[in-house]
């Protein structure tokens, strides 16, 4: 096995970093962290050299570099089997592969509405309906996967699995904008929250300066 650099954007704001970050530290997997701050006068330079677009994160290793969350996250899991980032369990792990899917691909609302911004918290946040319309087919995967879970524990599916990493920027939207949960759900993101791992990523982005207006909501 070759060495391994993760390329990521601003950990104060970039969901889409998170997640494999998440992935690999929860795993247990070596890498080397490499910081890009996104929309600055240096960004396409610094950049430049991946195949991304432009974009975080990127998987390096060797000559390969993979882009993209979801493809960072079955890459990891495909090269270590054996710390099992995917359930073995066939029903475990399509559940996990299917919701991450829907996570990549859908909650425009959410995201648009309620981005990531892990140095500010709004305490009763107005939500809106199609936003809310979000938080709860959100609440409804998660049971979905405690009704498929393979394993003790109370990550999503029992152990950890992609499924975790992939949701992991959503427990902190809810955190920071006051969402009001209840049940599982509620159990759930106080678990995420309290992981070494997203506990770590908290306080290296306390440090950040950079801001970026997009993200900054004002009400």
């Amino acid at each position: 096995m070759s060495h391994l650099k993760l390329v990521i954007g601003n950990k104060n704001y970039s969901t889409w970093s998170l997640r494999p970050w998440f992935f690999m530290k929860n795993l247990g997997v070596d890498f080397e962290e490499e910081l890009v701050f996104l929309f600055e006068a240096d960004t396409s330079k610094n950049l430049e050299n991946y195949q991304s677009n432009e974009k975080v994160p990127v998987l390096i290793e060797g000559d390969l570099q993979v882009w993209d969350s979801l493809a960072i996250i079955e890459t990891i899991a495909d090269r270590f089997p054996e710390k099992r980032g995917l359930p073995a369990d066939p029903v475990a792990r399509a559940v996990a592969r299917t919701v991450s899917a829907e996570m990549h691909s859908s909650f425009f609302a959410l995201r648009d509405a309620l981005p990531m911004n892990l140095r500010k918290h709004f305490p009763d946040y107005r939500i809106t309906a199609d936003v809310q319309s979000d938080i709860e087919r959100i609440c409804w995967l998660w049971d979905y996967c405690r009704s498929h879970a393979s394993a003790p524990g109370q990550w999503l599916l029992g152990e950890f699995s992609g499924a975790d990493a992939m949701f992991a920027p959503v427990v902190m939207r809810f955190l920071g904008y006051d969402v009001k949960l209840s049940g599982f759900a509620a159990e759930y993101v106080d678990f995420v929250y309290k992981n070494e791992y997203m506990q770590e990523w908290i306080e290296d982005s306390k440090s950040e300066t950079q801001i970026i207006l997009q993200d900054e909501v004002t009400d």
